[in-house]
C-alpha cells in the first residue's frame, strides 16, 4: 500500500506581491503534486507559479521550465516528479492592483 501525507503550505494567504512558500522536505516520496486554490481574485490579476527544487532547503533553483498561470477563482493542480529533497513554489504576481486570496497545498506520495 501506498503511503500519502497533505501539507498546508499557505492558508488564505492575501498576495499582492511575489512570495515563496514555505519550503517542505520530502525526499520519501516518490511523487508529488501541487494544489492552488484561488478563493478571491481580483480582475487583472495574474499569478505565475513554478516549482523550485533545493537540496538543502537554502539554495534553490527551478525543478524546470514549467510555469502555471493563475488568473480566476478556483483549484489548479500540477505532479512534481524528480525533485529530490525539498520543494516550494515561488509565486509571481502582477496586474495593476493586483490581490488574490490563496490556499496552497503539497500532496506527497511514496
Amino acid at each position: 500500500m501506498r503511503s500519502t501525507m497533505t501539507a498546508v503550505l499557505e492558508r488564505n494567504r492575501t498576495a499582492t506581491a511575489d512570495f515563496c512558500t514555505e519550503p517542505y522536505e520530502i525526499p520519501w516520496a516518490a511523487e508529488a503534486r501541487f494544489f492552488v486554490h484561488a478563493l478571491d481574485i481580483a480582475e487583472g490579476t495574474l499569478l505565475t507559479f513554478a516549482t523550485e527544487i533545493s537540496p538543502d532547503g537554502l539554495h534553490w533553483c527551478d525543478l524546470d521550465e514549467s510555469v502555471h498561470a493563475v488568473s480566476t477563482e478556483g483549484v489548479r493542480s500540477w505532479p512534481v516528479s524528480g525533485f529530490g529533497q525539498w520543494l516550494r513554489l515561488r509565486c509571481r504576481v502582477t496586474g495593476e492592483n493586483p490581490v488574490a486570496k490563496l490556499r496552497i497545498y503539497l500532496v506527497g506520495k511514496s
